[in-house]
């Protein structure tokens, strides 16, 4: 479904981001990208939607296909014709229109006809959503409004979403609320790509995982085979006591020099 290959991001002509980042997520498949503030996550989201002008970046080297379209390149209305749907961090809900506007506005680059069964979709798949729909979309807990921001972006109608961050400032229970939706969202046969520092939430939904750090993969593989990595364990899902390193490649730079000097 999605295939990045090489690619490379560069901010206000000066600042490297992505340096040669390639992963690929298969069709009806989840894949997941790890990595702490700062490691270029979101950038690569930016990248893969058309809204990297809008922050002063562009991509320098590399590609990305989806379903062997060429995604660089294009503008941000036609990636979202091509099948790409984005929730972004923090959920960025109109907050003044009500929860049916917002939908709307998800719609805006889908065709008419499809408009009204996507709302209704909408509304059974969230049944306290149609019980406000007129109601102005700020005042939705967070939870609600992470809802909408998935229901708003499920209405363009994706073959792929990108995630950036669902759980972020949720609540446990509302987390495992959101994960339900993400594992009902693919089994309808859409592909995620999932952006999450909550790397145990991350692991469990996804089938392949991607660890990046300082705009580079330092480590991918099957997501079973990542919660059983010593390192992963240790920076990631907090099992390992490693508080006092600074980075995952501290870790790895830690371990092998123990190697050399045993």
């Amino acid at each position: 479904m999605l295939e990045i290959r090489n690619l490379e991001v560069v901010y206000h002509n000066v600042v490297l981001v992505l340096k040669g980042i390639s992963l690929t997520v298969p069709e009806r498949g989840v894949a997941c990208v790890l990595g702490p503030n700062g490691a270029g996550k979101t950038t690569l989201l930016r990248a893969l939607t058309g809204l990297l002008p809008i922050h002063d970046g562009r991509i320098t080297k590399g590609s990305a296909t989806l379903g062997g379209a060429r995604l660089d390149g294009r503008r941000a209305d036609d990636i979202v014709r091509l099948g790409v749907g984005q929730v972004m961090e923090g959920r960025r809900i109109l907050a003044d229109l009500t929860v049916e506007e917002n939908l709307r506005a998800g719609a805006i680059a889908a065709p008419r006809a499809a408009l009204a069964e996507r709302l209704d979709r909408a509304f059974v798949r969230f049944p306290l959503l149609a019980t406000r729909r007129r109601q102005p979309a700020g005042y939705l807990s967070g939870g609600e409004q992470q809802m909408l921001a998935i229901s708003r972006a499920l209405m363009s109608g994706p073959r792929l979403l990108l995630l950036d961050e669902p759980s972020l400032g949720l609540a446990p229970l509302v987390v495992a609320d959101i994960a339900a939706l993400i594992r009902e969202i693919n089994a309808s046969g859409v592909a995620i790509l999932l952006v999450e520092q909550n790397a145990a939430v991350a692991l469990d939904l996804a089938q392949f995982g991607y660890v990046l750090e300082n705009g580079k993969v330092v480590l991918d593989g099957p997501s079973e085979a990542l919660k059983k990595d010593r390192d992963i364990q240790e920076f990631y899902l907090g099992t390992g006591g490693g508080a006092e390193r600074k980075s995952f490649r501290d870790v790895k730079l830690y371990r092998r020099r123990k190697r050399w000097l045993s």
